[in-house]
């Protein structure tokens, strides 16, 4: 007798149903993407009890023809594929025909849906099974009421969450489908209570200030770049815009949310030293493709896609965040922004290269003695065009435009204004003036942004110079980290760096490039093991970077060191000349601006 048996259709419909239905907010991604895709400009989801007692969504959609009602039911059942080809060239949200008969399998359901041109239909279904079909006379659109979901399932009952958790889970779900689609106009209720709407006007930057507030909409930039392959566009929020977790990063790829690491790497390197360590950016980017580029059909919820073009995308997402990030003024204010009648001043922007150490010095010198207390030279000489612009932000919403967007954006030729130094606070921070208001630099973060730079530069390709050992360094590793070594030895040499096996898994280095730094040889090395181990090439450029970094952070003058005038002034200039003057290597900020304006009204001269 033979042990395999078919399943029923009622039990296959509850396997899949866990799958596709973990929670309310499963429940309700999946009716809204139907609502999505059949056209809708307005959808309402109203709640009981977060979902767990109903969930209604309502939309005004195309509708259901009144023949295709049952069909919406069954497993696999889609109108938006017909054949292989079609998988390839996905252009909705929903495709594989499984939400309905998921949905409807572990709860009791209710549809009411028109075309608009003639009578409606009411379905009524309870745990997968077709109960009741009635004419019923409705607008056009859908409305799709789930009511005790997981009723005849309770062991999934014990799975949930609080009311609250839920319903957070199910505000996410929403607000993710406001932000990739914009243009259509998203309600929820909860419990008679309205806890969200987006105005569905297509202005992306209004869904913003619904989701994440005003301060966030108002320090966002707006991002657009052009490929022959992609379109990338969105908003990206100032670098003193900071979360503690990826959760604020939005990618929307063709109108569908998804996840991505490759994308979020590049993210994060398009910010660069402008993120401080352990901080993540609030970012909404939508990505516009040809479908048959992207696989979406490679995880059961449809967040996560394969791209084949996945370098060229990265590297497009990661110039147009750099690029926009470098035409800003990125100072920022050292009081919150208050309802302000008057104007604000813009800061100038630079294009000056650094200046670099006097040059009857060796190279070697530069390196070594240069990173040391100050050189002093005179000051630089160079003056800034200052031109006033109208703070433009409008309490309103939906009053955001592209003055708003582009009001920071540089249209001098320097990016720090010059500061005159008038003071020095508990040794750490550098007072300054000019005609703009008061500055606050802190010494060290500006010290390591100028020496940072000045490193990279000469660390970006250095001579193929090695440091000879006296006494051999001895490396112990793991029988992986042996073979990785093995199969990846011309590698590392091409990098200077040679091993030779001493043991079964020993290794002793004699020399190593010189440009590492002193003290740190033995976790630079690992470091390219570790590299090899997870299959990738060795990112020598990423070691110089972080070798740099390192090298500025342990040579910069420290807190509660005293400088005299003409070294503060001498610092600030250097400042001036950098090509990121506003963060210090790990993200930091380097200089707080108080405005005029601000100013006066801390001291009450103008209410």
């Amino acid at each position: 007798m033979g042990k395999i048996v078919q399943l029923p259709d009622e039990l296959s419909n509850k396997i899949a149903a866990g799958e596709v239905v973990e929670r309310p907010a499963s429940v309700i991604k999946e009716l809204l993407e139907n609502s999505v895709d059949a056209n809708s400009k307005w959808i309402k989801v109203d709640l009981e009890e977060a979902g767990l007692r109903t969930i209604k969504v309502i939309d005004d959609g195309d509708g259901i023809e009144p023949e295709d009602c049952q069909k919406a039911f069954f497993r696999h059942a889609t109108s938006k594929i017909v054949d292989e080809f079609d998988l390839f060239r996905v252009k909705t949200l929903g495709f594989r025909g499984e939400a309905l008969a998921s949905i409807s399998s572990v709860s009791q359901l209710t549809l009411r849906t028109s075309t608009g041109d003639q009578s409606g239909t009411e379905l009524i279904v309870h745990g997968g099974e077709i109960k009741e079909k009635q004419k019923h006379t409705k607008r056009k659109g859908t409305e799709i009421i789930v009511e005790n979901l997981f009723y005849n399932t309770p062991a999934r009952l014990k799975y949930l969450k609080t009311i609250h958790t839920e319903l957070g889970h199910i505000t996410d779900t929403i607000n993710k489908m406001a932000l990739s689609h914009p243009n259509i106009r998203f309600e929820c209720y909860h419990n008679g209570k309205r806890i969200f709407f987006s105005p569905g006007t297509g202005n992306l930057l209004q869904v913003v200030q619904q989701i994440y507030g005003k301060n966030i909409a108002q320090n966002m930039l707006k991002i657009n770049e052009y490929s022959l392959d992609y379109k990338i566009s969105g908003y990206i929020a100032k670098p003193e815009i900071t979360r503690s977790n990826r959760n604020f990063i939005s990618l929307i790829v063709n109108g569908r949310f998804i996840k991505n690491p490759v994308i979020n790497k590049a993210i994060f390197d398009g910010y660069h030293t402008f993120l401080p360590i352990g901080r993540y950016p609030v970012v909404v980017l939508q990505i516009e493709m040809d479908p048959y580029l992207v696989d979406v059909n490679v995880h059961p919820a449809k967040t996560e896609v394969r791209f084949s073009k996945e370098k060229e995308l990265f590297d497009i997402v990661k110039q147009a965040i750099y690029e926009v990030l470098h035409q800003q003024r990125l100072i920022p204010q050292g009081v919150k922004k208050e309802k302000q009648k008057s104007t604000q001043t813009e800061l100038s922007f630079s294009s000056t290269k650094p200046t670099l150490p006097p040059s009857d010095v060796t190279e070697k010198e530069e390196l070594e003695d240069w990173s040391h207390g100050f050189k002093v030279q005179e000051p630089i000489d160079s003056s800034i065009n200052e031109q006033s612009m109208a703070d433009k932000k409008d309490d309103d919403l939906g009053h955001y435009n592209q003055s708003h967007e582009s009001e920071d954006v540089a249209e001098e030729s320097e990016r720090m204004p010059v500061m005159y130094p008038i003071g020095q606070l508990h040794g750490t921070y550098i007072l300054a003036q000019n005609e703009k208001g008061l500055y606050m630099i802190d010494q060290h973060a500006a010290q390591e942004r100028i020496k940072y730079e000045y490193f990279k530069k000469k660390l970006g390709d250095p001579p193929n110079e090695v440091q000879e050992l006296s006494v051999p360094l001895t490396f112990d590793f793991t029988n992986q980290e042996a073979i990785a070594i093995e199969e990846n030895k011309s590698s590392l040499e091409r990098v200077g760096l040679f091993l030779e096996q001493f043991g079964d898994y020993s290794y002793i280095v004699r020399s190593y490039p010189s440009w590492f730094p002193n003290g740190e040889e033995e976790q630079i090395i690992r470091d390219m093991v570790d590299e090899l181990i997870d299959g990738r090439n060795i990112d020598i450029e990423k070691i110089r970077e972080e070798a740099a970094i390192l090298m500025s952070c342990k040579r910069s003058i420290k807190a509660n060191h005293y400088l005299n005038h003409q070294e503060m002034e001498y610092l600030l200039n250097q400042l001036r000349t950098c090509k990121d003057p506003f963060t210090c290597p790990h993200g930091r900020p380097i200089v707080i601006h108080f405005s005029e304006y601000e100013l006066q009204r801390m001291f009450k001269r103008i209410m």
